[in-house]
């Protein structure tokens, strides 16, 4: 009996090699970081999900907090200039701790929320369309495009997830790409 073929490695992560329009690369990325944050998290206890991670002082469950809060910041206050609450009450230690009272399906669901909402404001926009006045900018030599925004997004989640990789080793030594 013939044995299947090996399957053959992806060359890049991302979208498909044949993407090739900036809006689309981008939020195919921006897509792909987002599935890579949820991967990395797969396994992981509902105790190794909320307790921080030494010497890191966070733990991963905040860390799926604070990118909701980054989607939030960026793309509702940000582009779309939304009046919201773009910063949590305790600032860095609020936003990166997860309540005791808070579940991890809640805090996954905020998170999701949130992703669910930028989608609707980058989809149909253009890259070059600039940030709307009143939110997180009111100045319109301030304001950046749709494309610095969605470049910046990528740059927070690429980083992170990386982090996500350090967080993982340390807890179970589990390691990723």
């Amino acid at each position: 009996m013939q044995q299947p073929p090996e399957p053959v490695p992806a060359l890049l992560d991302g979208p498909a090699v044949d993407v090739s329009d900036a809006h689309e690369l981008l939020l195919c990325y921006l897509e792909w970081y987002r599935k890579a944050l949820m991967r990395k998290l797969t396994g992981l206890s509902d105790d190794q999900l909320r307790a921080p991670v030494e010497p890191l002082g966070w733990s991963p469950l905040g860390l799926v907090q604070h990118l909701g809060w980054v989607e939030r910041r960026w793309l509702r206050w940000g582009f779309a200039a939304e009046e919201i609450v773009a910063y949590p009450p305790g600032g860095d230690t609020e936003e990166w701790t997860v309540p005791a009272n808070s579940t991890t399906a809640q805090v996954m669901s905020a998170y999701q929320a949130e992703v669910t909402v930028s989608n609707s404001l980058v989809t149909t926009a253009a890259l070059s369309d600039k940030a709307r006045l009143g939110g997180r900018f009111t100045d319109p030599e301030q304001a950046p495009t749709l494309g610095r925004i969605l470049f910046h997004l990528l740059q927070e989640y690429a980083r992170h997830v990386g982090h996500l990789d350090v967080a993982r080793e340390l807890i179970d030594g589990e390691t990723g790409e």
